[in-house]
């Protein structure tokens, strides 16, 4: 069903009217975007390259970080570019397509998260069995899995809102298109609209959320048998996990379900979930993980001495 667009581009409002307040965020935005790609980049490299990083838990870290990459990409250059322009506008066919690609790799990253969690439930609660559960096979079918979920959920969510009719108004309150907003300027009733989008975007946060959090309840339980070290070791990995989870779901399930409000308070938690916490996932898992932060100074130990040579 095609959509129909009497408009001719989309008008976004953006963070703020205020010309110095944009200067000033242009710069902000600008250094965040930056240091988000040269964090996580420098995940994915260190994984690659470190031979202590072989485990699944680092594997799919490293997917996590290029996923982060990618969700935070559709949003932040145009956001940057936008802070210095005079009409901050985007195509029609522009805005489905950053709509399309941020639920993309959004629900890619709940499912990568969500596949996060079970391989620390495998490794802590089945160790024995842990090699012959996620071996690279597996590995290779569970990231899979996670694209093509991200890409159903994305297809789904673009289906909803492609066949709405947009005759104007063309001003969105936001700083890029999402379905909240874009549902206020449909041209026709979006009531029933809004119920499925809760029952995919919001159903599938809250589930995923659910289920994360009882696997680390499980999680929690086993490790009272195990010793202080294992103890000390599993919940500071997992204690990583559980702070990128909760800083990405909980923006994301204030947001999406509510689909038939918005609130002032809206572009900020998008700002985080879209910005702030690709930006803290690098930190968190470096940080708060000894072998990720022995890798990073062999890495940077190398790096030095091929400068030297």
């Amino acid at each position: 069903m095609a959509s129909t667009f009497n408009v001719t581009e989309f008008i976004f409002l953006g963070l703020s009217s205020n010309q110095n307040v944009q200067r000033i965020c242009f710069v902000i935005f600008l250094l965040l975007y930056t240091a988000i790609v040269l964090g996580n980049l420098l995940i994915v490299f260190t994984v690659l390259t470190s031979r202590s990083l072989g485990s699944p838990m680092y594997f799919f870290l490293s997917y996590l970080s290029f996923v982060e990459i990618c969700y935070c990409s559709t949003t932040a250059p145009k956001l940057i570019l936008d802070l210095l322009a005079k009409r901050k506008t985007i195509s029609p066919w522009g805005c489905m397509t950053q709509l399309f690609f941020i639920h993309f790799f959004g629900g890619t990253e709940i499912f990568l998260l969500t596949v996060m969690a079970y391989d620390r439930y495998v490794a802590i609660c089945k160790p024995l069995y842990y090699t012959t559960i996620m071996n690279r096979q597996v590995c290779a079918v569970l990231i899979g899995i996670a694209w093509v979920g991200g890409f159903v959920h994305s297809f789904a969510q673009i289906i909803l809102i492609f066949h709405l009719p947009f005759c104007g108004p063309n001003v969105i309150d936001h700083y890029f298109c999402d379905l909240l907003p874009l549902l206020k300027l449909a041209c026709s009733d979006t009531f029933l609209i809004g119920l499925l989008i809760v029952a995919n975007g919001g159903t599938l946060s809250v589930i995923s959320f659910v289920v994360l959090v009882a696997s680390y309840v499980i999680i929690l339980f086993h490790l009272r048998s195990q010793s202080s070290e294992g103890r000390r070791k599993a919940l500071s990995t997992c204690g990583s996990h559980i702070t990128v989870v909760v800083l990405f779901f909980g923006p994301c399930i204030f947001i999406y379900m509510r689909p038939s409000t918005t609130l002032t308070v809206d572009k900020m938690v998008a700002v985080f979930y879209t910005v702030i916490t690709p930006l803290l996932n690098p930190v968190i898992y470096s940080l708060r993980n000894a072998e990720m932060k022995k890798a990073m100074r062999k890495l940077w130990t190398r790096t030095i001495k091929l400068d030297v040579t």
